[in-house]
């Protein structure tokens, strides 16, 4: 069943409607749901893609991925790790989010290390 996203020129609204078949929608004329308007333009509507943890590691494996990276610059590690916590779904947990943060604003990795608490032995 295809769902098309429309703006209705009536009530000015986004609205999604169902259709049976491709074919039903199109063949079909739009009618808004909310006013009853016949003046809806069809819009792109956003694509979500399920991917598995595989194919995500194998999309951060790939060196292309990081064109940009620059190991000399703090910003570009840190837009980097950015990149790869959004990939992997897990968001930076409060002293990772600050040492992002802090490359992202250009300070060396070198003293960040030096400013942050010593890690305890495991």
């Amino acid at each position: 069943m295809p769902i098309y996203e429309y703006r209705c020129a009536g009530c000015r609204r986004r609205v999604a409607i169902w259709w049976k078949t491709f074919a039903e929608a199109a063949e079909g004329a739009p009618v808004c749901p909310r006013c009853g308007a016949q003046e809806l333009s069809r819009l792109i509507s956003r694509v979500a893609v399920v991917r598995s943890e595989e194919s995500r590691l194998d999309a951060m494996a790939d060196p292309s991925a990081f064109g940009d990276l620059d190991e000399n610059d703090p910003r570009a590690i840190g837009r980097m790790m950015r990149r790869m916590s959004a990939e992997m779904g897990e968001e930076l947990d409060g002293e990772m989010s600050e040492v992002v943060d802090r490359l992202e604003a250009g300070e060396s990795p070198e003293s960040i290390e030096e400013s942050m608490p010593a890690m305890p032995d495991m």
